[in-house]
């Protein structure tokens, strides 16, 4: 249950791999599919309302958009040149870092992102005692005691913020950059560490970084919904909240509708590909351990504010992807996207409009989304004036707000995650999937997909006979 790309993505592949007589009911509790992946129009150009790219170096979601016929339309951003708008100016992202962290000190040093106090500091991570890390730790903890602060706020900070929408002091160095992890196990300098990492990536073939479809990121869900109809055995219910998860001697009975009025469905199987609160809520009468540890886990909210001009308005159109905005400038946009840059199929649609958009909220701060739109577009106007010059006036705007859309991993979040999968797997015909588990981006939503969807395939093989929910 639950029809984002997650869930979907379990339809598709229980029917893809499953026995022929098997059959999936995808319950959703909104009016459409694909979660926060949606795409819309503004200005009369097609744009995404939520996430617009995928993560091109991880093939699991680009391997399912082929599958379900988004072959043609795949697109690499047609620029990635991307600036920080920090300490008064924008400057130049600095080349050679994994999320930020430094690998190479000459980019950073000419980027003028950090003071001339924090670049000092840099080299002191050679000198410093070794301190292994055994257990988790904070990635801005980490990076700090080895770098300085500066390091955290102003580049590491903005990077995970995009991602994460939460706070680099809380969030888990190994759910989070994993790659860094065995640098803090080892102990030593982090820069020659993260240069040992850049240099072992330049001997691999580099493709793109990310990947988008013509006409938005949106168009995915709803590509793998009608792959999962077209098979005739895939039923998609929207406006379909799920009530209860009872146990029965033979599988599960999902309880829908109003209390007045439930509706119950049996099924041999249940993927739950829901976030945490209500994956807790149904699995708390089954697995109080799964439920505790799926409670404890914060979600971060956010807006989206998508802007249209006309180019004949604007002095001189920005030029690189857009920029991102360290929280320690106090500014009110934490990010924008240049999207007519960005993407070709945007700039080709309508030549003569030009579009970008910003991004505000960060965990702790779901007063943003309780704004009016009217207020969330003239701050976003503010900051663009200071930050590019911008002075003209939008012909279109379309506010979105993603409230709760993205799970925090705190320090210990793979921990607690082994706990819930140990738990459910002790559920037989019960599988859970979605961002909260292994990684918030798209490639990592399918592939949690597709671990859920084999473990229910694995467990019934071809004795599956009534409808897998």
């Amino acid at each position: 249950m639950g029809g984002g790309i997650a869930g979907l993505t379990a339809a598709w592949i229980l029917l893809r791999d499953g026995d022929p007589a098997l059959t999936v009911t995808v319950l959703e509790g909104s009016a459409r599919v694909g979660g926060k992946l949606h795409a819309t129009t503004i200005a009369g150009v097609a744009v995404d309302e939520g996430a617009e790219s995928m993560l091109a170096r991880r093939t699991e979601s680009i391997d399912l958009a082929r599958e379900v016929g988004l072959a043609d339309d795949l697109q690499p951003p047609t620029t990635a040149s991307a600036s920080l708008w920090t300490r008064g100016a924008l400057r130049p992202m600095p080349r050679g870092h994994v999320m930020g962290v430094p690998g190479d000190l000459e980019p950073l040093a000419a980027s003028g992102v950090l003071s001339a106090a924090g670049l000092a500091r840099i080299p002191l991570d050679h000198a410093l005692a070794t301190h292994r890390y055994e257990d988790d730790v904070a990635v801005g903890r980490y990076v700090a005691e080895r770098l300085g602060h500066e390091v955290v706020d102003r580049l590491v900070e903005p990077l995970l913020g995009g991602v994460y929408a939460g706070n680099a002091y809380d969030i888990s160095l190994a759910a989070a950059v994993p790659q860094l992890l065995p640098i803090a196990r080892e102990g030593g300098s982090l820069v020659a560490g993260v240069r040992g990492l850049l240099d072992a990536a330049a001997d691999k073939p580099q493709g793109p970084v990310f990947m988008g479809i013509r006409g938005g990121i949106g168009r995915l869900p709803v590509a793998v919904a009608g792959a999962v109809v077209a098979t005739g055995r895939g039923e998609i219910r929207t406006r379909t909240t799920v009530r209860e998860l009872d146990r029965t001697p033979t599988g599960w009975r999902v309880v829908t509708g109003p209390t007045s009025a439930p509706a119950a469905i049996e099924a041999d199987a249940v993927v739950l590909a829901v976030p945490a609160a209500p994956a807790a809520r149904l699995l708390r009468p089954h697995s109080t351990v799964a439920a505790v540890e799926l409670s404890s886990i914060e979600y971060a909210g956010m807006a989206l504010v998508t802007l249209a001009f006309r180019r004949s308005d604007l002095d001189a159109a920005p030029s690189g992807s857009g920029f991102l905005v360290p929280p320690i400038d106090g500014r009110r946009i934490k990010a924008s996207t240049f999207a007519s840059n960005k993407w070709g199929w945007i700039a080709d649609a309508d030549p003569d409009t030009f579009v970008l958009r910003t991004s505000l909220g960060r965990v702790g701060e779901e007063a943003v989304l309780q704004r009016a739109d009217a207020d969330l577009v003239a701050d976003s106007l503010a900051d663009l004036r200071d930050a590019i010059g911008l002075a003209a006036e939008p012909i279109d705007a379309l506010v979105s707000r993603w409230g709760g859309g993205l799970p925090q991993y705190a320090v210990g979040h793979l921990g607690r995650i082994a706990c819930v999968r140990d738990a459910v797997d002790r559920l037989p015909g019960l599988a859970v999937c979605g961002a909260v588990y292994e990684g918030v981006g798209i490639p990592a939503c399918v592939a949690s997909a597709t671990r859920a969807a084999g473990a229910v395939l694995a467990r019934f093989a071809t004795q599956v006979t009534r409808p897998v929910r």
